[in-house]
């Protein structure tokens, strides 16, 4: 296969180069990540569900990212865990470009979202009066639908383009999932078009919204300084000293993966895939706790369903005991 050139009709993935007989033993922090990340995003989306104290745009905003984490992280890890535990390595070439599409497209998402938290607590801080006019539910609607169609209108081309390859030297993509830059360079043809556009879509995407989240930072942290108590100025950046954590290990391990695919030629391929494991595994992992329980009113609510909960099973256990005696 090496020698020719063929249309394949299914990809095989390594998983990670270098480490397939540790597989096993990585596979256990990254399947806890995704557990974690799975159930920590569905408790966000219940509790705001639930609560109609929530009902508000920033926790409507808040529930669309934890959706949009879950899907993110389910987009790709089912499929890394089956390469580490059944060595289910094939996936079809339909497969392939979708699983591409819904990574990268998530990821997108994923960056909008972060700018929109970002000036939502630009506003909440620095135009606190204006907040309720500012940030209302039709503001959010739009954004999402912003966000949707940027991911769809910019992912979309790179499928087109692989699409249009003649061939490939191989199938065997040297990687754990379908990332972009893994798959061209199986083509069998010119990828300079392809390589040029990919860093068009990174930078237009992860570029733009790092500058717009760093400049809404810059203005937060100058009204901070301003504030007259100290006890406010501690609790500002207590707020948005985790936040700015998130935003720089999502940015900076993205920027490293898409990079490295290109230039970084003396980097050890498993660092590098193991780094765009992580930035699309670690982020939905640390969002529910970041945005979600470290908020006071969720973080209340929860407590008060998990108290509901517990009361309505205490309740059904002594009714089902007081069944079971009365036919005794």
């Amino acid at each position: 296969m090496m020698n020719s050139t063929f249309y394949p009709t299914y990809f095989m993935l390594v998983g990670i180069p270098g480490l397939e007989h540790e597989h096993i033993w990585i596979s256990i922090p990254f399947c806890i990540l995704y557990i974690l990340a799975l159930l920590g995003n569905i408790m966000v989306m219940v509790v705001i569900l639930m609560s109609t104290r929530l009902h508000q745009p920033m926790f409507i905003l808040l529930s669309m990212l934890a959706f949009n984490d879950g899907l993110l992280c389910t987009s790709f890890a089912p499929k890394i865990l089956s390469i580490f535990w059944f060595d289910a390595r094939a996936i079809s070439f339909t497969g392939c470009l979708l699983q591409m599409f819904f990574i990268h497209s998530f990821t997108s998402i994923e960056s909008g979202f972060l700018v929109s938290m970002a000036y939502d607590r630009y506003i909440a801080i620095y135009k606190p009066l204006r907040y309720n006019s500012i940030i209302t539910i039709r503001l959010i609607t739009r954004l999402v639908i912003v966000f949707v169609v940027r991911a769809v209108v910019l992912v979309g081309p790179c499928l087109v383009l692989i699409k249009k390859f003649p061939a490939f030297k191989t199938n065997v993509i040297a990687h754990s999932y379908c990332e972009h830059m893994a798959v061209v360079k199986l083509a069998a043809a010119d990828i300079r078009v392809n390589s040029i556009y990919g860093l068009f879509v990174a930078f237009t995407i992860l570029g733009v919204d790092l500058l717009f989240i760093l400049l809404s930072y810059t203005m937060i942290f100058i009204a901070v300084f301003h504030l007259p108590s100290k006890d406010t100025r501690l609790k500002a950046f207590n707020t948005c000293t985790p936040h700015m954590c998130v935003f720089l290990s999502f940015y900076s391990m993205a920027i490293f993966s898409f990079l490295s695919h290109r230039y970084g030629k003396k980097i050890p391929p498993y660092v590098h895939i193991i780094f765009s494991d992580i930035y699309l595994l670690v982020p939905p992992m640390l969002n529910p706790l970041i945005y979600g329980i470290k908020t006071t009113l969720i973080r209340e609510e929860t407590w008060k369903i998990l108290k509901n909960i517990k009361n309505n099973c205490r309740t059904r256990w002594n009714s089902d005991e007081k069944r079971t005696c009365h036919k005794i």
